[in-house]
């Protein structure tokens, strides 16, 4: 039986240029927990066959965004409160690690992958978005690299850095069954922002870390052009895929959102 047309994996047989990709810029700038309901009803409506892929690539507000790990450490709740006094909303994350941040000065990306088998793809999904956001970079003048940083807040081992030096990229995934995500951040500027709301959350979580290894593009290029960054990512991908611009999303996956945005708030509903 072939392919649905939800149903397009990274797997061989499926040429990237083949694979059409939803794209969305819609934020929700002013409710950050329900930007993250968003992306896992998004998620949970591909699971089940009701959306095709979908890339969303906004720039987002001031958020420290908590895993799982960070959650259950005794000082959680004291990094919320950190976060809080720094002008920075507190949200628990969809995919990934430990804190994150993202400002009005990063990239947040979602990338929404139905596959029949999300486990056997799940480094091919890491290593390709890895590949198209270093390339992208690249493209600006970066010496772009895949690969951890020491000392890098939120660690991995498919983030992007600048010389081997600075963060510049971080990612993870989550996967359900029939669907991956694949989610994170790239940071035009405002590198101080990051070390600055990181260094007192970090200490009430308990966590080492280096805040010379934050890092952004502007750092590197000497200029703050977000525009150009958002252009050269889209520019990666649509030369590896089809893209499709729609202005919003569905109401489908707005009114899903709304029924599971408690999930993403720092203390629950």
């Amino acid at each position: 039986m072939g392919l649905s047309t939800m149903e397009v994996p990274l797997k061989a047989g499926v040429a990237l240029a083949d694979r059409v990709i939803r794209l969305i810029r819609q934020a929700f700038v002013d409710r950050p927990d329900f930007d993250t309901a968003v992306s896992r009803a998004v998620l949970q409506r591909a699971s089940a066959g009701l959306e095709p892929e979908v890339l969303r690539l906004y720039r987002p507000a001031a958020i420290v965004a908590f895993g799982p790990q960070d959650t259950a450490a005794h000082g959680y709740a004291a990094a919320v409160q950190a976060a809080l006094d720094g002008g920075f909303a507190a949200v628990r994350r969809l995919a990934g690690g430990r804190a994150a941040v993202f400002h009005q000065t990063t990239f947040a990306f979602a990338w929404t992958i139905p596959d029949r088998d999300p486990v056997s793809g799940v480094r091919a999904r890491f290593g390709l978005l890895a590949e198209i956001i270093a390339g992208a970079l690249a493209s600006l003048g970066i010496d772009a690299r895949v690969g951890e940083v020491e000392g890098a807040y939120c660690p991995g081992e498919y983030s992007v850095n600048a010389r081997g030096r600075t963060k510049l990229m971080g990612v993870g995934q989550r996967m359900v069954a029939g669907a991956a995500h694949v989610g994170g951040v790239v940071v035009a500027g405002g590198s101080q922002r990051i070390r600055d709301i990181l260094t007192p959350v970090n200490a009430a979580l308990g966590l080492s870390w280096d805040p010379a290894a934050v890092g952004s593009v502007e750092d590197e290029i000497g200029v703050l052009d977000c525009d150009a960054v958002e252009a050269a990512i889209l520019r990666a991908f649509s030369d590896r895929f089809t893209l499709t611009e729609e202005a919003g999303l569905s109401a489908e996956v707005l009114g899903l959102a709304g029924t599971l945005v408690g999930q993403h708030r720092p203390f629950g509903a």
